[in-house]
């Protein structure tokens, strides 16, 4: 059983940073694609940020030159570097794995808040 467990975020200034940090087990981590999702107050889940397991990124346009995404192999944990929030950018960030090509992946962390105050 694929296992994700999010940590980091909480209430930001805007303008402030923070990092988002999921640790997976489970599944041999090297081989899984990767992503971030959030879900805004509407409970809508959108994409954020992808890394296929061969460490290839894709990011929302407007994150794109804000956020990072990240992993690292030996420490089965994938990353969501923020930069420069925005209050928009407020909401429940969840983790997500898989093996398929296809997003969203089929497994999800229990989500992390991130709450950004103008």
């Amino acid at each position: 059983q694929v296992q994700l467990v999010e940590s980091g975020g909480g209430l930001v200034q805007a303008g402030g940073s923070t990092r988002l940090s999921c640790v997976i087990s489970g599944s041999s981590f090297r081989d899984l694609n990767l992503g971030w999702y959030r879900q805004n107050s509407k409970n809508q889940r959108s994409f954020v940020a992808a890394i296929t397991a061969l460490g290839s990124t894709t990011l929302l346009p407007s994150v794109q030159d804000r956020f990072a995404i990240s992993k690292d192999n030996d420490k089965s944990t994938l990353y969501l570097e923020m930069n420069r929030l925005k209050p928009e950018d407020t909401g429940t960030y969840y983790c997500n794995a898989g093996s398929t090509a296809e997003y969203p992946l089929p497994y999800w962390g229990q989500g992390t808040q991130v709450a950004v105050s103008s």
